[in-house]
């Protein structure tokens, strides 16, 4: 049987190098040094001072300065702990920067309570001079009606820890605690863990090992389900508290406001999709059924391959060829990126005990990317690092265009140049093979990798959370109970009864870490309608399309979501996109059937 390697035992060459953040540990120890240098300087020369155009920005240029030491350090001590919860040193190293940069946000907090508390007419003023503290000072002006009083904000600062704790103690029971036991499945033991059941089992071919998997994944979730419904719980509860002490109407005005869209874009995304989509999809579950011979469509089974058959390995140095290959049309500079991340060891490859699960992408200002991912040798991977890279393009065009006071994107955008990757490696494919079963297989991984992903599983997370914060910010609390109730009560309203929801679906809350980020889960799908547009711009226009796309990915954070995607040629303040990417994956659905008929 197969177990899950320790990390000290991981091949060198599937983990991410992070020596090209810091090559040995005496430079992180100087930066925290000269972090706290920066600190005292800040506060010696600017307390109390900042009251002239002149001032703000000889302090924001030396706090700018702190900020890139700031994301090194962060960056570093985070990515490494990410890697192997299990660690002590590795998290501890972690916490203490994690202390550390609370003091620092905790002294230095009179800067915003400062300027924010001059007369509009000199922000204005500040902002009028442009440079690289621009984007910084438009967002003060936005914050002037929330802010609290200096001494409040310097609290809650020094507090970021405590708030922050809910999705530390969520990782710890997840990646530290939780320990899987091996099931039995036709006649053999099977090792199992939280990446090896998202990754692997999930979408096994073989019923039993796909359903005992399931069993036993979710009936060790249940065994945390009270401590993990007490982090979200303390979790919703913060945001609330602050929400309601900062004076916003609600707590979804609190949560959108960071990502400078309004709540009928929110819930256009979610009320939408949850009423249009859902035909769709159930159409596509009694599909797989029908491929798969099974007595009944059960939630286990909805991650199943259309042609099971045809799903060839994937070799790391094979998806080097599809994902370059598949984005060339983003030109040399593009490629030149994709090619450095393998050779450059920027993406950590490795299946190990402890490691976060799912994949994400950080993008420290100054440095390249780094891309977690697990990789199991299936076209689902090479998708979600194509994905990846779409993070890793966009941040290296910000990066480099913006100052890091510019490169705070809206989540409400940031998955679009993600999604697009996928819509584009996809598109690439369908152009290589005119072969229908290959055609077939693309079009299922578009649906059941891509689409599914960003419309159904994160937007279902969407539908569920709001609810949640519709019984917070009424002033009510949530239990596992509740928490479970709610799933269910969602996966019901989509799924209808295409699917059977065996026992465990309603604990599907508990996989996701992005309910510890706002309201990031609907996001997903917004980004992906953007990128679909997008896409359909560039397969039809060409060269000009991916040049208006370059500069939407070098504006970075310093337009809002409905001015990025005007750039890109999509209006998004319309249903317009939304129900056209929706159509769209109605008819990749169709074509599956039609195919799916055709090759019997």
């Amino acid at each position: 049987m197969m177990e899950l390697m320790k990390r000290k035992d991981v091949p060198a060459e599937l983990t991410w190098d992070l020596t090209a953040i810091y090559n040995d540990e005496a430079k992180l120890t100087a930066d925290m040094e000269e972090i706290r240098r920066l600190t005292d300087e800040i506060e010696k020369n600017c307390k109390g001072r900042l009251d002239t155009a002149e001032n703000i920005q000889t302090c924001l240029d030396k706090f700018r300065e702190l900020e890139q030491l700031r994301i090194f350090a962060a960056n570093y001590c985070n990515l490494a702990a990410s890697v192997d919860y299990g660690d002590a040193a590795l998290q501890e190293r972690d916490e203490a920067f994690s202390r550390l940069d609370a003091q620092v946000s905790s002294r230095l907090s009179f800067i915003d309570s400062e300027i924010i508390a001059q007369d509009e007419a000199l922000l204005r003023e500040a902002i009028a001079q442009g440079g690289p503290n621009q984007p910084y000072l438009e967002d003060l002006l936005r914050q002037k009606p929330y802010q609290l009083q200096p001494e409040t904000e310097r609290v809650l600062a020094a507090l970021r820890p405590a708030v922050n704790a809910p999705y530390q103690i969520y990782n710890m029971a997840k990646l530290a605690d939780m320990k899987f036991p091996p099931f039995q499945a036709e006649g053999e033991e099977h090792p199992l863990g939280y990446s090896l059941y998202e990754d692997k089992y999930e979408y096994d071919p073989r019923t039993e090992v796909r359903r005992e998997a399931y069993k036993a994944f979710y009936g060790k979730l249940r065994e945390y389900e009270n401590v993990t419904a007490a982090a979200y719980q303390a979790n919703v509860q913060n945001e609330k508290i602050i929400a309601d002490q900062r004076g916003y109407k609600s707590v979804f005005d609190y949560l959108l406001f960071w990502q400078k869209v309004d709540r009928s874009m929110y819930d256009r995304q979610i009320n939408l999709i949850m009423e249009k989509l859902a035909p769709h999809m159930r159409k596509y579950a009694g599909l797989l059924q029908k491929i798969h011979g099974l007595d009944k469509m059960t939630y286990a089974d909805l991650k199943l391959p259309v042609d099971p058959g045809y799903v060839p390995p994937v070799t790391i140095e094979e998806s080097r060829k599809y994902i370059t290959e598949g984005l060339s049309v983003m030109g040399e500079d593009y490629q030149e990126m994709i090619r450095a991340a393998y050779r450059e060891r920027w993406v950590d490859f490795a299946q190990n005990q402890g490691k976060s699960t799912g994949g994400f992408c950080a993008s420290p200002y100054g440095s390249h990317s780094f891309i977690l991912l697990s990789w199991h040798g299936q076209m689902s991977d090479v998708f979600t690092l194509a994905h990846e890279l779409g993070h890793a393009g966009h941040f290296k065009a910000c990066n480099a265009a913006q100052s890091v006071f510019g490169t705070n994107v809206s989540t409400y955008f940031v998955e679009a140049p993600s999604t697009m990757n996928e819509l584009l490696l996809a598109h690439y494919l369908l152009k290589t093979n005119p072969d229908k079963r290959f055609r077939r297989w693309v079009l299922s991984n578009m649906v059941g990798n891509t689409y599914y992903h960003n419309f159904v599983t994160h937007l279902l997370e969407a539908a569920y959370q709001r609810e949640v914060y519709k019984i917070v910010d009424a002033g009510g609390g949530v239990q596992a109970e509740t928490l479970d109730r709610i799933m269910k009560e969602t996966l019901e309203k989509f799924w209808g009864d295409a699917v059977e929801l065996t026992e465990g679906a309603e604990l599907t809350w508990m996989r996701q870490p992005h309910y510890y980020m706002g309201l990031y889960s609907y996001t997903y799908s917004a980004g992906l309608t953007v990128a679909a547009q997008v896409c359909k711009r560039i397969e039809t226009e060409g060269q000009s399309a991916v040049e208006d796309w370059k500069r939407v990915l070098a504006a970075g954070g310093t337009k809002t979501p409905l001015e990025l995607a005007r750039m890109a040629g999509v209006d998004i303040s319309t249903d317009a996109p939304l129900l056209d990417t929706i159509e769209t994956i109605g008819s990749c659905i169709d074509e599956i059937c039609r195919l799916t008929e055709e090759l019997a």
